[in-house]
């Protein structure tokens, strides 16, 4: 037996947290699904995981390999697929998922359409985590890191949070020299991120977070942005969002020095396998749009 059918029996297992679900879904015998994965954790000379009698959980080395192991598989599905979807047609309705506050991707989303006239977009923008399987969609475009290790993510383009102001903001406030010199000023709160009131930095290496406040705290990055235009204080944001804004200079990144590494765009579905050319070409589009738009 080859090292990638039970690499692939493995992943399965976690995937379907048991080796009953995992057999049924393979079309394997229960009994040789445990076996495959014994002979890796043989071959490895670890174990990948904790058996009781009502369910598997992964060990630290199981939880390593398993990252590790699923982008193998993905990389090695993709060369199939790719190939396979030369003749296959992109066609039928694509359930999307965005946040609101990703606009740079609205026009990436209908130049696919413009590619492929014969798909139908339903493309629902609203900020929440929606469940993909549960809510029928076939794929949701992210910024995040992935948690949920039943879903698979692609990543679209690297993302940069960044703290800015205009020009007549920071000459009526000041320059902030470091990032606590921010709990003194103005700042525009978009409720929409995670990081809403408290902005995280990294400061000698070590995360800082910094608690904020301001004249504005608003559920939508437009309005925010505009807040930012019309001075009233020092915002944080996605480059893409204000890139714009950046480049005839209305607005003037600071602190950037102490930027935290933040995660980037991602495609996220549900399966590994046999993706559909609709959800494949759909990812491979905005990869290239996005390598080709400086702002994301």
């Amino acid at each position: 037996m080859d090292a990638i059918t039970r690499m692939r029996c493995f992943i399965q297992v976690v995937d379907s947290s048991g080796f009953s679900a995992a057999a049924r879904e393979m079309g394997r015998s229960k009994a040789l699904v445990s076996k495959y994965v014994g002979e890796l954790e043989d071959e490895l000379g670890v174990r990948l995981l904790n058996r009781t009698t009502r369910q598997v959980s992964l060990t630290e080395v199981g939880e390593a390999y398993y990252k590790e192991a699923a982008e193998i598989l993905q990389r090695i599905d993709d060369l199939q697929a790719s190939v396979q979807s030369s003749h296959q047609e992109v066609r039928g309705r694509l359930r999307v998922s965005a946040p609101r506050s990703m606009e740079m991707l609205d026009r990436a989303m209908m130049e696919f359409v413009v590619r492929y006239p014969e798909i139908y977009l339903d493309l629902r923008l609203e900020d929440r985590f929606v469940d993909l399987v549960e809510e029928g969609f076939d794929i949701a475009v992210r910024v995040t890191q992935l948690e949920d290790s039943s879903l698979i993510a692609r990543k679209v383009a690297p993302i940069r949070t960044v703290v800015c102001a205009s020009p007549q903001a920071i000459e009526k406030y000041g320059t902030p020299n470091v990032p606590s010199d921010l709990a003194s000023r103005p700042c525009i709160i978009d409720t929409n991120y995670r990081f809403k009131q408290n902005w995280a930095f990294e400061v000698d290496g070590e995360r800082q977070s910094v608690a904020v406040k301001g004249p504005v705290e608003v559920n939508s990055g437009s309005a925010a942005r505009e807040a930012a235009l019309c001075h009233l204080g020092f915002l944080r944001a996605p480059l893409f969002f204000i890139y714009e804004d950046i480049e005839k200079g209305d607005l003037k990144i600071i602190l950037e020095s102490y930027e935290e590494p933040t995660p980037g765009i991602y495609a996220v579905y549900p399966h590994r396998r046999h993706l559909s050319a609709k959800v494949r070409a759909f990812v491979d589009f905005l990869v290239e749009w996005s390598s080709k738009n400086p702002g994301c």
